[in-house]
């Protein structure tokens, strides 16, 4: 079907060497425009859904193009990009072949997407998802006939090594085409008759109703045994199975209004289809470099475990039941930072990898042309003074919570509280990973008294009133520390860093770990400020970007921090406000519920990569504090 190439231009490098009925004939077509190349990569981010499987994520859009996958991992090389670059950078398109009326949904509380398009002689819907849990790398997609009779098409462009690699395409038997780019094989099954146009895998099809047409997909090597087949019917009562199951285990406030509740169950659907589940580790992210404003360069790569994202992250599943999540995220952790607390990183690999270089993908033009596409994260060796707090607290938070302690669980708890005794006094590069030069940061040393406050109270809970003592000692230095060198009287607020003169949207977690109360002025003062000069569209910046993250360019409005604001008017007693904002942000979600990191508050378009962790642990928490406070007055506190 398709041999050889460059993957962009469509050079062909080698002559046809199969025997596909067509496929030399069909290829030598190539440019006379009979190749299909309906259903353009769309505009929007929120164009489009995620289905997963608990090892990796695929981004469907709109209009039924599958333009982001990564095989077998979350963080392995794409082999469909055109999310990134265009078609030629592989992706799998099954649509009409005319103007059709589509309508998407999740089925029920699941990660099923389900695409029905009416035709003006039929209807036809596609069932999209991964299969879960079945030991073969499966994605399926089942096209069924409702009504009359509807024509469609299947356009697949397999490209291996994020959208570069063509691979060598054979058929075998009557309904199986292998095709394999150096490790990788991948194997299409379908009754369906495809053929060879210009490096393409295409075909025209009819669907009536009742009729059912089955493509599945799977990964496995090139160089061991072919993949199991998967069959469809089986894969599809199981993931439904797998996805009941977890919903079940959802425990919400009773408390909680039931306008609210879909959005919250879909948020820990997601939160869920970004865990690889054979490590327990969360990803902040299913993509890489989707960028923070269309054409800019601040593109990363969110396709690993950050140990902040991840903290939030259990905690969200902490509050909702999910503790068995919560636990296998621990255990992960414990298994990631082993070692010397010097050598703790910020994030790693889903399994815990530590080497993360980052990487420009040059032949990758970029979403709506944002350069440059980056693979890998150089943040993963900076100093985030933050995270030693934050991990030390969540382990805390964990036993109170009911897990088991984890063996280990003590012990690392106290090697990282006496690094962080001396290392509070160090500037870092902060929690939004700026790359520039070390500062300062409030938000870094108010984390560290969080690491402190909670360990002296675990002493205190021990009986060890010297240990005590001396960890409340620390932590009131720290507090000290920061309401005299953090604190500007002249603005009247608390600042992004010692010396500077502007806020930052991660002020406002000072009250809701506890450092202040939410009414002490300087609290009350620095929640004014923020709304003052961050507040873009009714949403919230992170920070002005006035060059001093030494990159250039600006981005959005950060959804998480304006999660952060509709707890902070809850602890204020500002309900009225907390709920008007917080329905704001939950109707700033595409048509499935799924959330971007941040949204352009000109336009109301999502920015940043997608669906993102941090925006959806951010409704959660949000969700399950208004309702609280709804219920007995009080918020919980995030730690």
């Amino acid at each position: 079907m398709q041999i050889g190439g460059d993957g962009v231009s469509g050079r062909v490098e080698a002559p046809c060497a199969f025997s596909v009925p067509g496929m030399a004939a069909a290829n030598a077509r190539r440019g006379t425009g009979q190749r299909m190349r309906r259903g353009s990569s769309p505009a929007s981010i929120a164009d489009y859904g995620l289905i997963a499987d608990g090892r990796s994520c695929a981004l469907i859009s709109r209009g039924g193009s599958i333009d982001w996958l990564c095989w077998p991992r979350l963080d392995s090389e794409a082999c469909f990009a055109a999310l990134l670059g265009s078609h030629d950078n592989g992706r799998w398109l099954i649509a009409p072949t005319g103007k059709a009326r589509t309508e998407r949904a999740y089925e029920d509380d699941t990660v099923i997407l389900v695409t029905t398009h009416e035709v003006e002689g039929g209807t036809a819907r596609v069932f999209d998802f991964m299969a879960m849990l079945n030991g073969t790398p499966a994605i399926i997609r089942r096209v069924e006939g409702l009504r009359g009779r509807v024509e469609m098409e299947c356009d697949l462009v397999i490209r291996a090594d994020y959208g570069r690699t063509v691979p060598w395409v054979e058929r075998v038997g009557e309904d199986e085409w292998h095709a394999i780019a150096g490790p990788d094989l991948f194997i299409l099954r379908t009754d369906v008759e495809l053929h060879g146009d210009d490096l393409h895998t295409v075909g025209t099809f009819e669907v009536a109703a009742g009729e059912i047409r089955d493509f599945v997909l799977t990964h496995g090597h090139s160089f061991g045994p072919a993949p199991d087949r998967v069959d469809a019917e089986e894969a599809l009562a199981a993931t439904r199975s797998y996805w009941d199951a977890f919903t079940d285990r959802i425990r919400l406030p009773s408390a909680m209004r039931p306008e609210w509740r879909a959005a919250v169950r879909r948020s820990l659907l997601t939160l869920k289809a970004l865990t690889y589940i054979p490590s327990g580790g969360i990803a902040a992210a299913a993509t890489t470099s989707l960028p923070e404003s269309l054409g800019g360069g601040r593109n990363w790569d969110y396709r690993f475990c950050w140990l902040r994202d991840s903290a939030f992250t259990l905690q969200a599943f902490l509050e909702t039941g999910l503790t068995r999540e919560a636990q296998a995220w621990r255990d992960w952790l414990i298994r990631a930072v082993a070692g010397s607390p010097e050598q703790l990183q910020v994030m790693y690999g889903l399994a815990g990898e530590r080497v993360l270089t980052e990487w420009v993908v040059d032949w990758l033009p970029g979403f709506a042309g944002s350069r440059p596409v980056r693979v890998g994260n150089a943040a993963a060796n900076q100093f985030q003074l933050d995270v030693y707090g934050e991990v030390a607290d969540v382990l805390a938070l964990a036993t109170r919570r009911g897990l088991p302690p984890h063996e280990r669980q003590e012990a690392y708890r106290q090697i990282i509280m006496e690094f962080l005794a001396t290392a509070w006094t160090e500037p870092d590069e902060g929690i939004w990973e700026i790359r520039s030069e070390r500062r300062h940061f409030v938000y870094s040393k108010v984390m560290a008294w969080v690491g402190f406050d909670h360990a002296a109270k675990a002493a205190e809970a021990a009986g060890d009133e010297a240990e005590r003592a001396r960890l409340r000692g620390i932590a009131e230095s720290i507090r000290d520390d920061v309401c005299e060198r953090g604190f500007n009287a002249r603005l009247g607020s608390f600042t992004q860093y010692y010396g500077s003169e502007t806020v930052d949207s991660s002020l406002l977690m000072l009250p809701l770990v506890g450092f202040l109360p939410p009414d002490d002025p300087r609290m009350t003062g620095t929640v004014a400020a923020i709304e003052r000069e961050l507040l873009q569209g009714g949403f919230l910046l992170r920070y002005q970007t006035d060059g001093h993250d030494g990159l250039d360019g600006h981005e959005g409005t950060f959804l998480l921090c304006s999660f952060w604001l509709v707890e902070v008017y809850a602890l204020q007693g500002r309900m009225e406000e907390a709920v008007g904002l917080f329905e704001r942000l939950v109707a700033v979600a595409n048509d499935l519920g799924l959330l971007a990191e941040e949204v352009d508050a000109e336009t109301g378009e999502m920015l940043g990569n997608f669906p993102q962790a941090f925006s959806h642990v951010g409704l959660v928490m949000a969700a399950v504090a208004l309702s609280r406070r709804r219920h007995n007055g009080t918020p919980p506190l995030h730690w």
